[in-house]
């Protein structure tokens, strides 16, 4: 069992990453695989709608993004961690998921399971929270909870490691995602996956 994890953050060992390695911590002790990759210092473009993924499976811009592709392919689940800008995600981060998820139309995310984390100083993390959860919900996949909407608060570096009801959120949700993505093993062993309708597009204007 594997889970991708993604740090938004530019800064390589700032208050993002130390959220993200608390969960990393737990995931391990649990015995899931977990690699982490930094993204939020990469040079990586937004998405240009030019559909060439629809034709070729895999995005035409060569900045890294296809990579990660594969690497989420490969996992059980996938999560991702944003500093906060402007009640928003790092843009760089955005613009990652934007093209990750949309040129990998091909691969069946189905019931891998989603978890994301939000850092701020003090406001903004819900919303991005909710920005960052709806990558999973489009694309078929549980979300994992914690104990409460999944932020630390941190400013200066380190400062995270202040915030203890904080951290352990960060516990709480990397309990309950191994035990989600255990239980959904058992599951598919048992079970298989749930099976789809053939897609219904209808657009609102017609």
């Amino acid at each position: 069992m594997k889970v991708l994890m993604l740090n938004g953050s530019p800064r390589v060992n700032g208050n993002t990453h130390l959220a993200l390695s608390e969960i990393k911590k737990v995931l391990e002790e649990e015995g899931i695989e977990v690699e982490l990759v930094q993204v939020g210092n990469k040079a990586v473009r937004g998405c240009v709608a030019c559909l060439g993924c629809r034709k070729t499976g895999k995005c035409v811009f060569d900045d890294g993004v296809n990579e990660l592709v594969e690497k989420f392919k490969d996992a059980d689940g996938l999560v991702i961690g944003s500093p906060v800008y402007y009640a928003s995600a790092n843009s760089t981060l955005i613009a990652v998921l934007d093209r990750m998820f949309y040129s990998s139309g091909r691969v069946d995310k189905t019931m891998k399971v989603g978890a994301s984390v939000a850092v701020a100083r003090r406001g903004g993390t819900t919303a991005t929270f909710d920005e960052l959860n709806k990558y999973f919900s489009i694309s078929g996949m549980p979300i994992a909870s914690g104990q409460y909407w999944n932020g630390v608060h941190g400013g200066m570096a380190g400062e995270v490691e202040k915030d203890g009801e904080g951290m352990q959120q960060m516990r709480t949700l990397a309990k309950n995602m191994a035990f989600l993505i255990k239980s959904i093993a058992l599951g598919k062993e048992k079970y298989g996956l749930p099976k789809r309708e053939k897609g219904v597009f209808t657009n609102f204007i017609r």
